[in-house]
């Protein structure tokens, strides 16, 4: 059989979930995917235990999706998070939530995750070409022509979920935004998101150092989660947040008591004055970090500080002040920022508005979310929304 009623491009979790809609609702459905295996990027994710979604409310979610989230209101109000954890208890995964809202499978294995979707597929009798790359896809009259190296395909609706650029090694290399370029859709620049932060500051000092719940910022974008410094600058939640809106030449803000007022560490301080810096600091902070805001001063103890050096001390740990040189390339980033234009896509429907019967999910989309599971419930939901008949 050649012909299909509905083709997805790409086997991510938009894809396989948009297979799992359109054979739900009885459409012939061939799910296309040119790694070995359905879910490669999915697999790596959550360090491999795979963050499956967020168990937030919609506010929540909207906030988590800082790159044109709003657009997704409609596909919210069709499949939401809830669903999604809805979708996998009612296949017999079950879910966990961690910190920040994080659902993950009991099993801290994504293959648990890949698997159910993969089975569903196969249960609502949908087909799965895995190991097969597409060259081209053109429409002829009414049908798409969706042609591979071995065989050509046709179609009555095209979903499009080849993921963005972040990431190549797992299949990500843009092939979708070159599909929307061919049918004259627009697509808007992109660029690293979710990226670790390069700096211009001691990394060697405090490389390994991990922080929870700090507040990085800059200008007003204000992130309070975890950090880790690392040998090129900063990862962690915190930094990876703070990509979305930094590219190279501002200062970021490092607030590393963020639950202690200037006020109260002020007379924190006072109240420990007999001790040396070092391990006043030590009680709040891990030793290596005291050691390092210890560092530049003269004095031993917190009592011999003058005025000025204390003052010092508080900024530095209050507002400790990190210029950003860059972040890491797109291929060593987590999600891609920028995608196909929204202008273009009907947001109830995922439809392009120039092209009837093409269809766009997840991060081909220009949407870009945070880590913590709104990436993947970005590409979930819009992926069943992109699979699912609209009458």
């Amino acid at each position: 059989m050649t012909h299909f009623e509905t083709i997805i491009i790409g086997g991510g979790p938009a894809g396989m979930m948009a297979a799992i809609a359109s054979s739900y609702y009885g459409q012939t459905t061939l799910l296309i995917e040119k790694n070995k295996r359905l879910g490669k990027k999915l697999a790596g994710t959550g360090g491999g235990r795979c963050n499956v979604t967020n168990n937030g409310s919609l506010d929540d979610l909207l906030e988590g999706i800082p790159g044109n989230g709003r657009f997704l209101y409609s596909v919210f109000s069709q499949f939401d998070n809830h669903d999604i954890i809805s979708f996998f208890e009612d296949n017999g995964v079950a879910l966990k939530v961690e910190d920040h809202g994080r659902m993950f499978p009991t099993t801290d294995k994504s293959r648990t995750i890949i698997d159910a979707l993969e089975k569903k597929i196969k249960e609502q009798s949908g087909q799965i070409l895995t190991n097969t790359e597409v060259v081209s896809v053109k429409k002829i009259d009414e049908l798409f022509q969706i042609k591979t190296k071995e065989q050509t395909f046709t179609a009555d609706k095209l979903v499009v979920t080849t993921g963005g650029k972040s990431y190549p090694s797992t299949g990500s290399t843009g092939f979708g935004l070159e599909i929307a370029r061919h049918f004259k859709l627009e697509v808007t620049e992109l660029e690293a998101a979710e990226s670790p932060l390069l700096t211009d500051f001691p990394h060697k000092l405090l490389q390994g150092i991990s922080l929870d719940d700090v507040t990085l910022s800059y200008d007003k974008h204000v992130i309070t989660h975890d950090l880790l410094f690392t040998h090129f600058g900063l990862s962690g939640p915190a930094a990876l947040r703070l990509s979305s809106f930094v590219k190279g030449g501002e200062i970021a803000h490092l607030d590393l008591l963020p639950q202690m007022s200037s006020e109260e560490l002020l007379s924190y301080l006072t109240e420990k004055r007999e001790k040396s810096i070092k391990n006043a600091l030590k009680e709040l902070l891990p030793e290596r970090l005291a050691d390092f805001l210890a560092q530049p001063f003269a004095a031993d103890k917190v009592k011999q500080l003058t005025e000025k050096e204390l003052t010092q001390l508080l900024a530095n740990i209050k507002d400790m002040q990190i210029p950003i040189t860059g972040k890491m390339s797109l291929a060593k980033s987590f999600v891609t920022k920028g995608g196909v234009e929204l202008k273009e896509i009907n947001p109830k429907t995922l439809e392009s508005k120039k092209v009837p019967g093409l269809h766009f999910a997840g991060e081909v989309l220009d949407i870009n979310a945070h880590t913590g599971g709104f990436n993947i419930t970005a590409a979930l939901c819009s992926g069943w929304v992109a699979g699912s008949l609209h009458w």
